[in-house]
């Protein structure tokens, strides 16, 4: 077994540490659960992702970057269990069409819809490697992985989602950002090998239900070391480039990892590989095609072009195609 500096070592030969500091679980999590996710596959399909791993990291946050301009994009990232009941999962039902006949679409894009939107993505996912068709290969891996993360995470479960309901405002960033950034260098990012999953529906919804388990955890946490801790030493400020922020200190940010006994490290490990695994499962439901025959191809200039144009609607809210002088 390789020692905790090994790991650092080899994630920074692999480029996966970037010399600018992010500060959100999107840019910072998200892309390295995509890019270390390549390292769980089995040989016939490393060779491939490996070739494109810069573009599977680089578009990990591509779901988050469209939440604000396209419409039904924002349930994809959650579901807000306990809005159903005390006990949810003795309630919502597990398939999409018997929970829409008891709740209605409506109502369920309103509380989150992410564990099925995994199904969903699965499907396309493995039509796209019956078809051979990189371009969609490559944005579909690139993007289940954003949302199978985002369902590891506990506050993405509860109504309460930045304690809001509590007076916690700011634990979400808290838990997703702030933790990483102070902890992530020591994180052990061997995690196995990606398995088959017999039933991705039913995984989605199991790890669902292990981020519910833990957000009373998350949540309690933090106020019973804020009653322990004076907020002069609760927060600290930092430089941000030309800014200086607000941010919680190293003390309180240790201390609360500590009586998490790693739990954000914990959901990041198992993210990575739940991958791995979904992108390994869609290729055996798609006959295990031969991805060798791929390594020849590159990204099209259509998808290429896809990108930018949904990059410049992401920044400035208006198609790209409407800017005066813009030509193909």
């Amino acid at each position: 077994m390789k020692t905790k500096n090994h790991v650092l070592v080899l994630l920074l030969l692999l480029g996966v540490f970037s010399t600018h500091q992010l500060y959100s679980w999107g840019f910072f999590a998200h892309k390295r659960i995509n890019r270390m996710a390549v390292f769980t596959l089995p040989p016939e399909m490393f060779s491939f992702y490996k070739k494109h791993i810069e573009y599977i990291t680089d578009h990990a946050t591509d779901p988050d970057s469209r939440r604000n301009v396209v419409a039904d994009e924002a349930p994809r990232h959650y579901i807000d269990c306990d809005h159903y009941s005390t006990h949810p999962f003795d309630s919502i039902p597990t398939y999409w069409k018997a929970a829409v006949a008891k709740y209605s679409e409506d109502s369920l894009k309103a509380y989150g819809i992410v564990p099925w939107h995994i199904e969903v993505m699965m499907y396309r996912l493995t039509d796209a490697f019956k078809q051979g068709n990189i371009d969609r290969i490559l944005k579909l891996s690139s993007e289940i992985g954003h949302y199978i993360g985002d369902s590891h995470v506990p506050l993405h479960t509860t109504e309460n989602y930045n304690g809001q309901l509590t007076g916690q405002r700011g634990i979400h960033g808290f838990w997703e950002s702030r933790i990483p950034e102070l902890k992530a260098e020591g994180y052990d990012y061997f995690v196995g090998r990606a398995e088959y999953i017999e039933n991705p529906l039913k995984k989605a919804w199991e790890t669902v239900q292990v981020s519910f388990s833990e957000k009373d955890s998350v949540l309690l946490f933090e106020a019973e070391l804020s009653k322990k801790i004076l907020s002069d030493k609760k927060y600290s400020f930092e430089n941000r480039g030309t800014t200086t922020v607000k941010v919680y200190s190293e003390e309180f940010t240790s201390a609360y990892d500590k009586m998490l006994n790693g739990m954000v490290e914990r959901r990041m490990m198992a993210s990575i590989l739940t991958v791995g695994s979904m992108w390994y499962t869609a290729w055996v439901n798609a006959g295990q095609p031969n991805l060798d025959r791929l390594d020849t191809k590159e990204v099209s200039d259509s998808l290429r072009k896809a990108n930018e144009a949904e990059e410049y609607l992401w920044k400035h809210g208006k198609p790209l195609e409407t800017v005066k002088g813009h030509t193909d």
